[in-house]
C-alpha cells in the first residue's frame, strides 16, 4: 500500500498577514487551490492508492467539498491539523494507521508544494522498497553558512556536500508513526527527516526536482503562477 500523507493544517503567516486572510493552501491559482494542484499530482500517480489530510479544523468540511469537487477520490481521511507541521503530520498517520498496514509505504508532503513531479513520486517509493526511507532534496547551488546567531558563520560546509532538504519525505508507516510517538512536540523538528536523525535512524536521499518549492512568500506566489503557465503552454505547443 502506498500512501500519500498531505499536510496542510498552517495559516501561512509570512503570505497572509490578516487574521482574516485565506490561509495560502486555499489560495486559487489558474482556478484551483494551491492545495488541489498538489493533491492532484498524488491522485493522477498510478502507484498512490490513498491519501490523507491534515488541514485546519475550521477548513475540514471546505476541504471535502473541494476534493469532492475536483474529484480527488483516493482521498481516504481528512483530519484535524496540529499547532505545528510535526503534530499536523503525526494526526494524519495516525488516521492512516487505523485502516493500514504497518509496512504501507507513506509520503509525507506539503499541501503547498505543489510542483512535484511523477517521477520523484516513482523515486521515493523505490527507495522505501529498497532502503527503508526516502528523503527528497536537491544539491545546494550556493554557500551554505551556518550561524547561531545571524551575525557570525561559525561553520562553511562544502557546497558539493550540502543539499536542501524537500518533500516529500518517505518512510514506513509503522516506523515513522512510532519515531513521532517517541518525540512528540520537540523544538526545532520541522520535517521528518529531522526527526530521524534525532533518534539516530539513517535516511536515504532522493533527487528531487528543483521547481518542487514550498509556497511562503507572495514572491514564491508569482513563481507559482510563471510554473504553471509555462507548463500550460508547453502542453498546447
Amino acid at each position: 500500500m502506498n500512501i500519500a500523507i498531505i499536510f496542510a493544517g498552517g495559516v501561512g503567516q509570512r503570505l497572509c498577514n490578516s487574521k482574516d486572510s485565506i490561509p495560502k493552501q486555499f489560495l486559487e491559482i489558474n482556478g484551483k487551490p494551491i492545495l488541489i494542484h498538489t493533491l492532484e499530482h498524488f491522485q493522477n500517480h498510478p502507484e498512490i492508492d490513498k491519501i490523507y489530510i491534515s488541514v485546519l479544523e475550521n477548513y475540514i468540511d471546505y476541504t471535502k467539498e473541494l476534493v469532492k469537487n475536483f474529484k480527488i477520490n483516493k482521498v481516504k481521511g481528512i483530519v484535524k491539523g496540529g499547532k505545528c507541521g510535526q503534530e499536523s503530520i503525526y494526526n494524519a498517520l495516525k488516521c492512516a494507521r487505523s485502516e493500514n498496514p504497518d509496512d504501507s509505504i507513506v509520503l509525507i508532503h506539503d499541501g503547498v508544494r505543489p510542483i512535484i513531479t511523477e517521477k520523484v513520486i516513482t523515486d521515493n517509493i523505490e527507495s522505501v522498497k529498497k532502503y527503508g526511507t526516502g528523503v527528497t532534496s536537491t544539491p545546494c547551488y550556493e554557500t551554505i553558512l551556518v550561524s547561531k546567531n545571524g551575525d557570525i558563520p561559525q561553520h562553511v560546509p562544502l557546497r558539493e556536500e550540502t543539499y536542501a532538504a524537500q518533500a516529500p519525505q518517505s518512510f514506513r508507516l509503522g516506523e515513522i508513526l512510532e519515531a513521532h510517538e517517541k518525540i512528540r512536540n520537540y523544538d526545532g523538528i520541522v520535517d521528518s527527516c529531522t526527526l530521524f536523525h534525532i533518534l539516530g535512524r539513517e535516511t536515504r536521499l532522493v533527487r528531487g526536482n528543483f521547481g518542487n518549492i514550498k509556497i511562503t512568500t507572495p514572491q514564491d506566489v508569482f513563481i507559482l503562477k510563471g510554473i504553471l503557465e509555462f507548463k500550460k503552454e508547453a502542453e498546447n505547443v
